[in-house]
This record gives structure tokens, sequence and C-alpha cells, in this order.
């Protein structure tokens, strides 16, 4: 895994305004300082749920509910992957990435309340379990699935 050519592809296929100036920075913090994977995670974990958000209808226009009202809460981890698969069902190449997508999500019960800081958008993974290696699978996961951004 080459991590140098990962965050190129990133930043090949990022929005240019909204996305590439963070994800510089976030690479350079990296290189910086490698223990800031940590902090880093839960800004690429963001990063990705936008990639796929915009395979979906929720992408850049307000969602509303069946009663027409706006809503308030969008499809994030697991539901935003299912809504995802399901919008796309046509794609087969990027359903299979869609279901590896899952991998990196866990669905929080009701006992993960309070005990970690990413319980309510990308799933339960507690903040000590991070490790160095699950940041870069991240990373080159990002870059595989860059391609398929529809900003």
């Amino acid at each position: 895994m080459d991590l140098s050519k990962d965050f190129e592809i990133i930043f090949n296929y990022a929005h240019y305004w909204n996305w590439l100036p963070d994800l510089d920075v976030a690479e350079k913090i990296y290189r910086t300082f490698p223990d800031s994977y940590s902090v880093l995670t839960p800004f690429m974990y963001s990063y990705l749920e936008e990639m796929i958000r915009t395979n979906t209808s929720e992408y850049g226009i307000v969602a509303f509910d069946k009663n027409n009202k706006r809503k308030e809460h969008r499809a994030v981890g697991l539901n935003l992957i299912k809504l995802a698969i399901e919008e796309n069902n046509d794609n087969h190449e990027l359903v299979d990435l869609l279901n590896e997508a899952k991998s990196f999500f866990k669905t929080s019960s009701e006992f993960d309340r309070g005990d970690n800081r990413n319980s309510v958008q990308h799933g339960y993974m507690h903040p000590r379990f991070w490790k160095q290696d699950n940041f870069e699978n991240l990373i080159h996961f990002i870059a595989k699935f860059s391609p398929f951004a529809q900003f």
C-alpha cells in the first residue's frame, strides 16, 4: 500500500473547493505526525460518507420525507450504504465497493451510547481501538472508491 499514491488519487477526485484543501492539510499532518491518525480518522470517515452520499438522491438537494416535510436527519453509516446500493443496483462495480465499505462500519447499540465519539455518524468504533493500520486501510479504500465520487 503506497499512501502517497493513494492520496494523489484522492486529490484527483476530491471536490476542489469543499474537500481538497482540508484533505491536503490532513495528509501533511499525517506525514509530519504519524500518530495523528486518531484525530484524522473521524475526518476521513466524514469524507468517505460524503463520497458515498454523492451516489444517492440525498446529495446536493434538500431532502423531504414521504409527507413532504424536510428531512432532519439524512442516512449515515450503514444506512447510507444501503441507500446507495438500492439506488445503484445496476452498477455492479460500485455495489461491490459499497459492500466492501460496510467493513468500515459497525452498527451502534444502545449500550455504546456515550462510550465513543463516533456512534452517531459512523457506527461504533471506540477510539481506543483505532490503529494506524485502520487509518491507512481507510485511506487506501477511499482512494479505491474515489473514481466513483460524483462531486
